[in-house]
């Protein structure tokens, strides 16, 4: 019988930690998705975790456990996939070194992933850009701070962890201006700024001034922002925004949606989707076709240029009974 709790300081530590040199976020969406995991299981086995052994962790109460997450906790398909990913990722870890468990193991790795709808993405038009923008109060600390903060994003299209991870030194507003971050596996990228944003941070950096290894925004007490705090300014903004501009009531937008619509100012100025994939430092080109989907315009555009079909309007009917079912399926 192979303790669990050994294996799982194992995999964060050593797997995790050493062997794959894995992001803090990526550490962390992991634990919290064993923090509840392991939670679950002692309220359905009746033993603390400490207790619990690789054995106990099997194929039915994973299956479960992603079914309490989705009906109880109200997570989506997505984050159950994403949940589900950081599982098989441990059992593929013990199968490796335990080989007696490799049966087992491979009965928790086969769980499917739940398909979804994917929807469409949310983001900004201009008119929406620019009435968020104008919405901070400037005669305020935490507004030019929210606003630096609002347009480097919208510009840069930076993940949240990019944008909370900035220090001062990873700004540079000489010749060339541009910001560098480490995104997701721990590339470097750096990201060319306009004038417009050049000008904020300037005067944000002289405003707040500190040394390079400080993050570039800071809370009241000179501490980094967190992911729940750069989500509450995003929601305030859009909903004071909103008030002026009807356009953004009813949308659903959060802080990725300024990533979005960072993507879709390059498209709309036939930006290359290799340019937008390396604007947004994504891993792949085809991640990129979700802005074409979503652009309605450039379909209009393409739509114009096309000729009316010129064929009389009818539908077809077939005229055989059987067939006539199959098409009316």
């Amino acid at each position: 019988m192979t303790p669990l709790p050994i294996y799982v300081e194992r995999f964060f530590t050593e797997r995790l930690s050493n062997q794959l040199s894995a992001s803090p976020n990526t550490v962390d969406s992991y634990r919290r998705t064993f923090v509840l995991l392991l939670k679950f299981a002692r309220d359905r086995l009746g033993r603390e975790p400490v207790d619990l052994l690789v054995n106990d962790i099997d194929a039915e109460l994973v299956g479960k456990f992603l079914d309490h997450i989705e009906s109880v906790r109200g997570n989506t398909a997505r984050s159950r996939n994403t949940r589900l990913s950081a599982i098989r990722s441990f059992f593929g870890y013990v199968a490796i070194n335990e080989p007696g468990l490799l049966s087992h193991c491979q009965q928790v790795m086969a769980l499917p992933a739940k398909r979804y709808e994917k929807r469409m993405i949310a983001y900004l038009e201009r008119e929406e850009i620019e009435a968020l923008l104008a919405t901070p109060d400037l005669t305020t600390w935490f507004g030019r701070r929210d606003r630096t903060l609002l347009l480097l994003t919208v510009q840069t299209g930076l993940r949240v962890s990019e944008l909370i991870g900035l220090d001062r030194r990873d700004v540079h507003l000489g010749t060339g201006a541009h910001v560098r971050c480490r995104g997701k596996g721990r590339k470097q990228r750096t990201t060319p700024l306009r004038k417009d944003t050049v000008a904020a941070l300037s005067t944000w950096l002289e405003e707040h001034n500190g040394a390079d290894d400080q993050p570039l925004f800071v809370t009241n007490r000179n501490g980094r922002l967190s992911r729940d705090a750069v989500e509450r300014i995003v929601r305030k903004y859009i909903a004071l925004a909103s008030r002026r501009c009807p356009a953004l009531r009813g949308k659903k937008l959060s802080p990725h949606s300024l990533r979005h619509t960072a993507a879709m100012e390059l498209l709309h100025r036939n930006a290359d989707s290799t340019i937008i994939a390396l604007w947004l430092g994504h891993e792949s080109v085809e991640t990129t076709r979700i802005y074409l989907h979503a652009n309605i315009k450039l379909k209009e555009e393409f739509m114009a240029r096309t000729q009316p079909i010129d064929a009389p309007c009818g539908r077809y009917r077939p005229d055989d009974a059987l067939l006539a079912f199959l098409e009316g399926l």
